[in-house]
């Protein structure tokens, strides 16, 4: 079974996640928005698969990378994340949450490593290029 097919996005904690945003795009000429910025890529196996990376600020308080204390939070696209899951439950993993369906954006859950940083697995509904479909 594929576990890890790429890396879905970076998340971390900063002061102000606004400045830090502003100061990414000015100085680094990220394309960012209120949440962060994504890139987007196609696919090596299938160019007409879009698939994209997010990076993002969170403030300092942010929940969503609790149960870790780590000011950050990796994301893996994964492929059959409830398979997956099952095969973390064996090795005892500690999952933190349940699988969760975002319809459009797929399904996400959270695990813990063994130093308890937070990572957040996501079986991506990738877009496939439209024009190549209709053509």
């Amino acid at each position: 079974m594929k576990k890890v097919t790429g890396l879905g996005g970076v998340f971390f904690k900063c002061d102000d996640p606004k400045g830090m945003n502003e100061w990414y795009a000015k100085n680094l000429g990220l394309a960012t928005s209120d949440w962060g910025a994504k890139f987007e890529w196609r696919h090596l196996d299938d160019p007409s698969k879009k698939g994209t990376t997010a990076w993002s600020t969170f403030p300092q308080d942010a929940k969503s990378f609790n149960p870790s204390s780590k000011p950050f939070m990796i994301n893996y696209r994964v492929e059959n994340i409830v398979g997956l899951v099952d095969e973390l439950k064996k090795e005892n993993v500690t999952i933190v949450d349940e699988i969760v369906d975002y319809g459009d954006y797929g399904k996400f859950v959270h695990i813990l490593d063994p130093e308890g940083n937070i990572i957040e697995l996501w079986e991506p509904i990738d877009e496939v290029d439209e024009a190549k479909a209709a053509g």
